[in-house]
């Protein structure tokens, strides 16, 4: 632990960006600690004041009052008349839809029992209630959890909702770092982790690199997590709901709630093709599991190394035999 803790201190270049040091540091910086100061430097993790709680209150409220605003209104009756003259048409040819879906993927070679397992052709003795009807179904379960199917089917549904949760979040450590590696745009800090540990300290940090440009990062660590966390509470009512709550606002989603569909959730059509969407399906999953052990592999970068995914990349690369996990431990 202690050598853990020893890595996790901030290297010459987070030092130079948490005193307000180099080019990038004085986009967010704050006035140095004298070096001799003897008493530590304590820094409130909310530090703003009613007005602005209840601005973030109002300012998260505002999607879900929307929603039921136009539902209640003329506007909504005459969107939820217009859906009942033109769903009919649509649930039939969704139900079309689902039956080419599935002999699409009764013919594919990711579902079915002769889908690939994912042991190979090593014998296994595979559950037998795993059928290969659900998408990256490998017969991997080996603590039992898919017994039960409504169990199942909400792991499932809680597997590819991380799932793409992983995907967007590795994209966002990765972009921001190569743009400033690229000199492309230069971050007050492009490192993720130190974004978080920055306003954990009480810093100011401008957003897209654009000085004065804050919105949220301004406030203290606790607003932004009430922020975000209200600002949540609209689409997982409404996933919770089902894909059914969208329609008082004249939308009807033709899918399930995994895969809703239609015009927003599909704007390239990509499921019009039902063979090719079944495989989508499976490529949506398998990239969204190697996302989430890729989230494992940012924690532990960022513990042992102190430094971003993509430096710690870059240093590998430049010389393999000396910049690699063997070496790290060594020098623990």
């Amino acid at each position: 632990m202690a050598g853990i803790g020893t890595q996790l201190r901030l290297n010459s270049s987070s030092s130079s960006f948490i005193n307000g040091g180099g080019s990038r540091g004085s986009l967010c910086s704050r006035p140095p600690t004298k070096p001799n100061s003897s008493k530590p430097t304590y820094y409130a993790p909310c530090r703003a004041s009613w007005q602005e709680l209840a601005g973030v209150l109002v300012f998260s409220a505002i999607p879900f009052t929307a929603v039921k605003a136009i539902a209640n209104s003329p506007l909504g009756d005459s969107l939820q008349r217009q859906l009942l003259e033109r769903k009919k048409e649509a649930v039939a040819n969704s139900s079309k839809f689902q039956a080419l879906a599935q002999k699409a993927r009764n013919e594919s070679l990711w579902y079915g029992e002769d889908r690939p397992r994912w042991l190979g052709p090593i014998p296994y003795d595979y559950p037998e209630y795993l059928t290969g009807e659900q998408p990256g179904d490998y017969g991997f379960d080996i603590a039992g959890l898919g017994k039960d199917p409504v169990d199942f089917q909400k792991y499932f549904n809680f597997e590819i909702l991380h799932a793409r949760w992983a995907m967007l979040a590795a994209l966002g450590v990765v972009v921001p770092e190569i743009l400033d590696m690229l000199g492309i745009s230069h971050f007050a800090e492009p490192v993720w982790w130190r974004v978080g540990y920055s306003k954990l300290q009480g810093e100011t940090l401008d957003y897209l690199g654009i000085p004065g440009l804050h919105l949220a990062g301004g406030q203290g660590v606790i607003v932004i997590a009430i922020c975000q966390a209200l600002l949540m509470v609209g689409p997982e009512y409404a996933r919770y709901c089902g894909i059914e709550a969208l329609e008082p606002l004249g939308i009807y989603l033709p899918g399930d709630i995994n895969y809703p569909g239609g015009v927003l959730f599909d704007p390239l059509k990509l499921s019009n093709d039902p063979v090719a969407f079944e495989e989508l399906k499976v490529k949506e999953i398998k990239n969204g599991r190697l996302a989430m052990v890729a989230w494992l592999g940012f924690y532990f970068q960022a513990a042992f190394t102190g430094k971003g995914p993509v430096q710690n990349l870059v240093e590998h690369l430049s010389d393999p035999f000396h910049n690699n996990l063997f070496s790290i431990l060594n020098s623990m």
